[in-house]
């Protein structure tokens, strides 16, 4: 007997039409202000760094997309009990790692690629897990693109020194973190 459920083909239909137009305009009814412009300091991060603007679009686009489906899926109740215990870990381990990015940028010489490569690898693998069975495997190498690059010890290591042109990013980036902290929203 064949299962129809028009609440599946309207959860992907609106998957498939917000994975076509993850513009800034249609991203801002989904993403606060502040998310926004972490997403613009983390562009501007993957610029700079790999000299390639399409490249650093992409990776943010990929990120965007990745996080209005699972937003979807949450408002569509879509998570049965395990996943959601996976998705409490998952937002702990994303607090885990903003505290540890602030710690990193505030107090100097602290800074250990090792634990904040480890830490957005730990989260890749979680998310991962959580989405298997909910997003098509094109999703999920969108999933590892974007946390496989911002997770390059090296790109980290040009973030957090001191005195390089990545530091002003940082600064910002961590700002609108320690904001997303203090508002509970991460």
């Amino acid at each position: 007997m064949e299962t129809f459920s028009s609440k599946d083909i309207a959860l992907k239909v609106q998957k498939k039409i917000l994975s076509q137009m993850a513009s800034k305009s249609v991203v801002q009814r989904f993403i606060d202000d502040t998310s926004s412009e972490i997403l613009d300091e983390l562009y501007r991060v993957s610029k700079e760094y790999t000299g390639n603007r399409s490249e650093a679009q992409k990776v943010v686009k990929n990120l965007i997309k990745v996080v209005v489906k699972i937003a979807m899926l949450f408002k569509h109740n879509r998570f049965n009990e395990e996943e959601l215990k996976l998705a409490q870990n998952f937002q702990k381990k994303l607090h885990q790692g903003a505290m540890t990015a602030i710690s990193f940028h505030e107090v100097d010489f602290t800074f250990d690629k090792a634990v904040m490569s480890e830490i957005l690898k730990e989260s890749r693998d979680m998310l991962l897990k959580l989405v298997n069975t909910h997003l098509t495997p094109k999703s999920h190498g969108r999933i590892n693109h974007v946390f496989n690059h911002y997770a390059d010890p090296e790109l980290l290591t040009q973030l957090y020194n001191p005195s390089g042109p990545l530091k002003p990013h940082l600064t910002k980036i961590c700002n609108g973190l320690d904001k997303l902290l203090e508002d509970g929203r991460l």
